[in-house]
């Protein structure tokens, strides 16, 4: 177990987004999110206390998480003078990247020397099977998005959070490393072995009570040329009853590509459930999940509408105007 409570580590983050990894724990686990430590040109505010690391740890702080999640997933130099000075004032060091602590010889000498703790959570910890395709018990709904980032993560556990306030059988399945120090549990998916992705989420999702959901966290884009793979071997090895589709209206291109505009929504329902049809025939688009935080409530409420009357399909934001709707569609099904 990682330590708690975080000192979040925003680094010189470029925008908000960059630094998810962080904005979701302070989210979702807001007991655990102490203050946040920025450095000069970080452009990333989760409006938490800016500390010093001194400061945190005579607040309490246990550990520093890398909040930032940069293209390539890796450890910038830029970071490491922190880093070291956090493992000498007693802080274990956790990370999401995919760049491992572990695997950098001058933090790993620093930790053995302070009695410190590498904690890398984009480890696969499980020898995961192939995925055979053969139908589980239980229901199971998947969040897909028109791009990275715009609130798969958060849609699914908006589900979680409705459904066990009416009493329903619900449980979020984090498939990435924001998601797994939420849960604390979940599939790596980005870094299992291509062979074996839809088989980790056949092993994330199990059989289970016939009125039980398991929520997945969805990952990437089916028109994401850097990412799809994933979001397919969630596709399939979910085999998904309900999908809830999930988009950011305010993108002028996709995330790190600006050479490739945004699918429609039409186009991410009509390719996902092409897919999820393979695994299973059943399997039906339930909504729509609109990230909002960039317009105004009144533009919003606007868009929201407009997107239903096109879709036909209840659209909300989920984060922001609750997951009620969502949820009373997959109680329907």
């Amino acid at each position: 177990m990682i330590p708690t409570p975080y000192l979040l580590f925003l680094g010189d983050a470029p925008d908000q987004l960059a630094a998810k990894v962080a904005q979701g724990i302070r989210d979702w686990r807001p007991e655990f999110a102490l203050g946040q430590y920025r450095m000069d040109g970080c452009r990333a505010d989760l409006g938490l206390p800016d500390m010093s690391l001194a400061e945190a740890r005579a607040a309490g702080a246990r550990t520093l998480v890398i909040g930032v999640a940069n293209r390539g997933g890796v450890i910038s130099q830029a970071w490491k003078d922190v880093l070291h000075a956090a493992l000498e004032q007693g802080f274990d060091l956790a990370s999401g990247l995919h760049n491992l602590l572990r695997d950098e010889p001058d933090l790993v000498a620093t930790a053995e020397r302070h009695g410190r703790r590498l904690h890398d959570v984009r480890v696969p910890a499980v020898k995961y099977p192939i995925a055979n395709g053969v139908k589980r018990s239980g229901r199971r709904c998947l969040a897909v998005g028109s791009d990275c980032s715009v609130g798969k993560m958060y849609t699914a556990l908006c589900l979680e959070r409705e459904m066990r306030a009416r009493g329903m059988k619900a449980t979020f399945r984090a498939t990435g490393q924001t998601g797994i120090l939420i849960a604390g549990d979940g599939v790596p998916l980005d870094a299992v072995i291509a062979d074996f992705m839809a088989g980790s989420i056949e092993w994330l999702t199990p059989d289970n009570d016939p009125d039980h959901w398991d929520l997945i966290e969805g990952q990437g884009s089916l028109f994401h040329v850097s990412y799809s793979g994933v979001t397919l071997a969630l596709i399939h090895g979910g085999q998904p009853d309900a999908l809830v589709l999930c988009h950011e209206p305010t993108r002028t291109h996709m995330r790190g590509l600006p050479g490739y505009g945004l699918p429609t929504l039409e186009q991410v329902r009509d390719s996902a459930l092409e897919m999820a049809r393979i695994a299973n025939p059943a399997c039906v688009a339930v909504g729509c999940s609109i990230n909002t935080q960039h317009l105004p409530e009144a533009e919003a409420r606007r868009y929201l509408e407009e997107t239903e009357a096109r879709m036909g399909l209840p659209a909300t934001d989920p984060f922001r105007f609750g997951a009620g709707r969502l949820v009373d569609a997959l109680a329907a099904l």
